[in-house]
């Protein structure tokens, strides 16, 4: 009885530290409003991001061999977010740091703006439920971390315009950006976000590697778009 107990109020702690992260998340939306992105501005600013996020396939060697994320149809809230955790040094990653210490708040929302609708034609139809059904020990994986309460209905709806879209993100990236939430004293790979922090925690290697397979496997609106000069 004492552990069920205890692990209600865990559960209960941590839906309300969830439920915190995410009013403080729109408070800095909100707070960043004022700045309007321009899709247009964005795409004349993107020459630093298409080489590797604009060939299909490239891969990184760093912190090891993964595909370059695709960032195309993101939402543009969580770039925004993800660029000023870069920025801030909240995400350790060194050529990202770089880039994202180069560019003005303006230049972050005009470039979010951009590759918020880019490529929306190349998007497959999305349904309420998972278009691939996950297996027994994947599908318990998933409950035990609740992912579905913050990335939404396919993984591919969240519900905070700063979290992101992760269904049909490459698996070896999904992986290597969960093992960074795990990684602990890195000046160079690592991230710290407190909710995700927590939650990788909980799961081995191997099990984040299950996860990231499955959501990798999903259709969503995350593209990669060839971009004219590498065609």
């Amino acid at each position: 009885m004492y552990k069920s107990v205890s692990k209600r109020i865990s559960n209960t702690v941590f839906s309300v530290f969830i439920a915190l992260t995410a009013y403080i998340s729109s408070g800095n939306l909100a707070q960043a409003q004022d700045i309007k992105g321009d899709a247009a501005n964005g795409k004349a600013k993107n020459a630093m991001c298409i080489g590797c996020h604009g060939i299909v396939g490239l891969q990184a060697s760093f912190p090891e061999i993964h595909k370059v994320p695709k960032i195309s149809g993101q939402s543009g809230a969580y770039i925004v977010a993800a660029l000023q955790a870069y920025k801030n040094g909240d995400r350790k990653h060194p050529t990202m740091r770089g880039i994202a210490k180069s560019l003005t708040e303006q230049d972050i929302h005009d470039l979010a703006a951009f590759y918020t609708d880019h490529g929306v034609d190349n998007r497959p139809a999305l349904g309420k439920q998972p278009n691939i059904e996950p297996n027994a020990n994947v599908e318990a994986l998933l409950k035990k971390g609740g992912c579905v309460a913050c990335h939404g209905e396919n993984y591919a709806k969240p519900i905070a315009a700063a979290y992101p879209k992760i269904a049909g993100q490459h698996a070896d990236y999904l992986y290597v950006a969960l093992k960074a939430y795990k990684t602990e004293k890195n000046p160079v790979a690592a991230r710290n976000n407190p909710v995700m922090v927590g939650m990788v925690k909980q799961y081995s290697l191997s099990e984040l590697k299950e996860i990231s397979k499955y959501i990798g496997s999903l259709n969503g609106d995350l593209v990669t778009i060839s971009q004219t000069r590498f065609k």
